[in-house]
């Protein structure tokens, strides 16, 4: 408070008798009081360890600004080089994308951000959540959910049992999986796990029909939202495969027997590949959920119906 009234006792002083800009000692002084400021809120923040993070299973890095010990008052400007030191050392690092949890008090950040690439994610309550894909290529962060929508094909080849099965490379556990990701605003159930199995698997199919639905709460890949997870039924219009090795370790046509019975993957791809063992031996109508287009009462939209398969005298 002292250098500010110095500062400002000045001003009135020099006042149109050393007013060049390079060399006005009001400037020179109000220069001086900022770059201490600046220095003493460095100060504070490099002992705290500058911009700490958790990194997550795919090659991200958390930083929730309300852990990391910024000062209450730190300037827009003073972060923006924090967060720029950060980013060298992340980019170094090899990390894919950075999270930004944004406490509403320290919301100019927010602003400090937007001038690195950050944008928003989503806001909950009283904090902003940003993100800045670092990785190659477009961005492949996922969107903010409400509900999340994760879909997977089993992809079945009824002329020798086999099923189509991959390997997630960012998982800690490496199990067999029916390949899946998350469905598009607007998309269809079947359209997206017939372009998920191609674009993981380099294999063209045809939906069929749903086998199945989970659903999970506070679910760790939702940022806490719900889960619907559903499995489909394809036909595979090609054999040979050309997965991707950003998403997938392993590719292969498995036997549907052994899927069934390995301790090598998770509980509900062994589930469904019993399931789909009963289909072959008995037919997939006894365990198919069919998809039926029907008109909407009010809008006259159409809408996407699943269900066993009625005979046709009851459908009508």
């Amino acid at each position: 408070m002292a250098a500010r009234g110095f500062v400002c006792g000045l001003l009135p002083l020099m006042r149109g008798r050393f007013c060049s800009r390079t060399s006005c000692p009001a400037r020179l002084a109000v220069r001086a009081f900022s770059c201490t400021a600046n220095r003493s809120q460095l100060h504070r923040v490099e002992g705290t360890g500058a911009l700490t993070g958790k990194v997550d299973r795919f090659g991200g890095v958390t930083v929730n600004l309300d852990d990391v010990g910024l000062p209450a008052d730190i300037s827009e400007s003073l972060f923006s080089r924090l967060l720029q030191d950060s980013l060298v050392q992340w980019k170094a690092e090899g990390k894919v994308a950075v999270w930004l949890r944004v406490p509403i008090s320290l919301s100019r950040c927010a602003a400090a951000a937007s001038t690195h690439g950050f944008t928003f994610h989503h806001a909950r309550h009283d904090h902003a959540v940003l993100a800045l894909w670092l990785g190659e290529g477009e961005s492949r962060l996922p969107g903010f959910a409400t509900h999340q929508v994760g879909v997977a094909g089993a992809v079945v080849d009824e002329s020798n049992g086999k099923v189509l099965v991959v390997q997630d490379r960012n998982k800690t556990k490496n199990a067999w999986k029916f390949p899946g990701g998350l469905s598009d605003p607007g998309e269809n159930i079947g359209a997206t796990a017939v372009r998920e199995v191609f674009e993981e698997t380099g294999v063209r199919s045809e939906f069929r029909s749903l086998l199945s639905i989970r659903q999970q709460h506070n679910h760790p890949g939702a940022f806490g939202m719900s889960d619907m997870y559903i499995i489909c039924r394809l036909s595979p219009l090609t054999y040979d495969i050309n997965f991707c090795t950003q998403e997938c370790l392993r590719c292969e046509w498995l036997d549907l027997a052994e899927l069934a019975k390995t301790n090598e993957t998770t509980p509900i791809t062994s589930r469904i590949a019993r399931l789909l063992l009963r289909g072959l031996e008995r037919g997939f109508d006894n365990i198919d959920l069919t998809m039926e287009e029907l008109p909407a009462v009010y809008s006259g939209m159409f809408y996407q119906l699943y269900h066993r398969q009625l005979p046709p005298a009851l459908k009508s």
